[in-house]
């Protein structure tokens, strides 16, 4: 979660692993959307010497639908390049690493940026821009803050990228929700009841890898206008992040050493969280995975009547009776997830991307960036918020959860009452890791090694 390891087969190539994909109209650059894909999940602070990295042989997309056929019309192409500067030393630096140049930094990587459009242009944004080194410890990276501030990169045309490590931003119960869809705030009213207790942040003290781009909205939207009416559908864009890999990799004769020849295959994707995490049944993940949104048609059926919605009758006797009553297919799930919302469904406000379902994160760029932004998004008043995009402070776990136990029912079906619980309903998490910041990238300093505290382990 939020998809993080969500596929059998994906959860063994993690530097190639979509964790999360955040998009919003930047609240400090309002004429610029912020995107950032996360990969390369449940980063251990303390993973040395060989620290987590972006993989060489991996192609990184950030893809941008504007016309309605969820396919790509911009898309955003990040390459990695990986220099071994000390061949006879197994550390990962050999003293203080103070600068993006330091000699004492022995594993530095860099990469190359190049947009793409659908009528066939491409333009090279910048190559070898630096990656900043992982957060080793006091003693290795003195001032880390520093050097991920240098490697955010200015680009022609008001744009800004960064690729790099930072800290996990999703909050989530996980040891609780995998513990048949257990909330700890709920614990007594569970078909195997215990005690209530506060959620946990499963993904508290670990970091991920961000590509991070900040663009101006004409770079966005279809005919490369800045749209001002919330209804106008042309400031409505889809965003997706994918992982490609060639489709073989030979071992050769220097051991050690892989060639990848072929051509490019996806290996993962994602757009809205928890989609093929939570929606998308086990035998069908890896498939998903593979494919692209266009093809979502095929999975509707998961979102009309998802599991999940079957279940919480079933594990929490006696608190769903609505839901567990309810046969419709689930119109509302199907508008958030697959096409976006029509106008005249929630008044003053529409994110619809026309008929083609497909999982994609979508934004209306005419919503301008909340004053006080409301952690529970559109479902709380809030339009800038999740799924009008996803901020870094969106509570995504506790709106879908809710919106699964039937909150959102009544914006297609008015004659549905959510049960009373739903209201309440979450997994009582919040994020434990280091604040996001107020300006790009947003989000926080990852943890560093040596600060980093190992769990403990009960039985």
């Amino acid at each position: 979660m939020s998809s993080h390891r969500e596929a059998p087969e994906i959860s063994k190539d993690p530097a190639a692993d979509n964790t999360d994909l955040y998009a919003f109209v930047s609240p400090d650059r309002p004429d610029t959307v912020t995107i950032l894909a996360n990969f390369i999940p449940f980063q251990n602070p303390q993973g040395g010497p060989n620290f987590y990295e972006f993989a060489e042989d991996v192609r990184y997309d950030i893809n941008i639908a504007n016309r309605g056929d969820a396919k790509p019309d911009v898309t955003y192409r990040f390459r990695f390049s990986t220099t071994i500067r000390n061949p006879d030393t197994f550390l990962y630096n050999t003293g203080p690493i103070t600068s993006l140049t330091s000699a004492a930094w022995n594993r530095p990587q860099t990469y190359t940026v190049t947009r793409f459009t659908r009528s066939g242009e491409s333009t090279v944004l910048g190559k070898g821009l630096p990656v900043p080194p992982v957060n080793v410890g006091v003693r290795s990276t003195p001032n880390h803050e520093a050097l991920a501030a240098s490697a955010v990169c200015r680009l022609r045309g008001g744009r800004q990228v960064f690729a790099g490590q930072r800290a996990e931003a999703f909050f989530v119960d996980l040891g609780s929700i995998f513990d048949l869809a257990a909330l700890r705030p709920f614990n007594p009213a569970h078909l195997i009841p215990l005690a209530a207790a506060p959620g946990l942040d499963g993904t508290g003290g670990l970091n991920v890898h961000t590509i991070a781009l900040q663009v101006p909205i004409t770079d966005l939207t279809r005919g490369g206008g800045r749209p001002t009416d919330v209804a106008d559908p042309t400031a409505v864009i889809g965003i997706w992040a994918t992982a490609s890999r060639r489709t073989a990799t030979i071992r050769g004769e220097t051991p050690g050493r892989t060639v990848s020849i072929g051509p490019w295959v996806q290996v993962s994707r994602l757009g809205n969280p928890l989609f093929n995490e939570v929606v998308v049944p086990m035998s069908r993940k890896d498939e998903w995975n593979a494919e692209g949104p266009d093809k979502d048609s095929e999975y509707a059926g998961y979102v009309a009547d998802p599991e999940l919605a079957r279940l919480l009758p079933v594990l929490y006797p006696g608190v769903f009776p609505n839901l567990s009553a309810y046969r419709k297919p689930r119109a509302d799930l199907a508008a958030i997830l697959l096409t976006g919302i029509p106008t005249g469904v929630v008044p003053g406000f529409q994110n619809f991307t026309g008929p083609t379902q497909a999982d994609l994160l979508r934004l209306n760029v005419a919503v301008p960036p909340s004053a006080t932004p409301n952690p529970l998004g559109l479902v709380a008043g809030d339009p800038a918020g999740f799924p009008n995009g996803r901020r870094v402070g969106d509570d995504v776990t506790t709106i879908e959860l809710r919106a699964v136990a039937g909150l959102t029912i009544p914006l297609v079906d008015s004659t549905f009452t959510p049960d009373a619980a739903v209201a309440g309903l979450s997994d009582g998490s919040t994020n434990t890791n280091p604040p996001t910041l107020a300006t790009f990238p947003y989000l926080g300093t990852p943890i560093g090694g040596y600060q980093a505290i190992p769990g403990s382990f009960a039985s």
